[in-house]
């Protein structure tokens, strides 16, 4: 499995930026995707998951400015960051999840500047 993301960039305060991904490879039925981030020393964090079915989960930083969104038939995610503020600074991950096993991309630099 391969994750390729685009996206990323720099934005000022209060901007909106669109991650996309794409998956290929074995992509099984069922699966789990998402993005999580990673800020200069700090750990890799969810930022937000979706199933298949669409059922979706956010991180509290992310509810109410982010929406993940998934497109089955072309095994793609994609994430609208609207409200940036420079704590969203960070690599942005994307995921897939499926049989136990967790399959990440090369990851996105958004920067957001004050």
């Amino acid at each position: 499995v391969q994750l390729q993301a685009s996206g990323g960039g720099l934005v000022q305060a209060g901007g909106s930026l669109r991650l996309s991904c794409t998956a290929s490879g074995s992509i099984f039925s069922i699966n789990v995707m998402g993005w999580y981030r990673q800020a200069p020393g700090k750990q890799r964090e969810l930022v937000a998951t979706i199933t298949r079915l669409r059922t979706t989960s956010y991180s509290d930083s992310a509810k109410g400015r982010f929406t993940i969104s998934r497109d089955n038939a072309k095994n793609t995610v994609a994430l609208q960051m609207n409200s940036l503020n420079p704590e969203d600074t960070a690599v942005y991950y994307c995921s897939l999840r499926q049989s136990g096993h967790d399959y990440w991309g090369r990851g996105t630099q958004v920067t957001v500047s004050s």
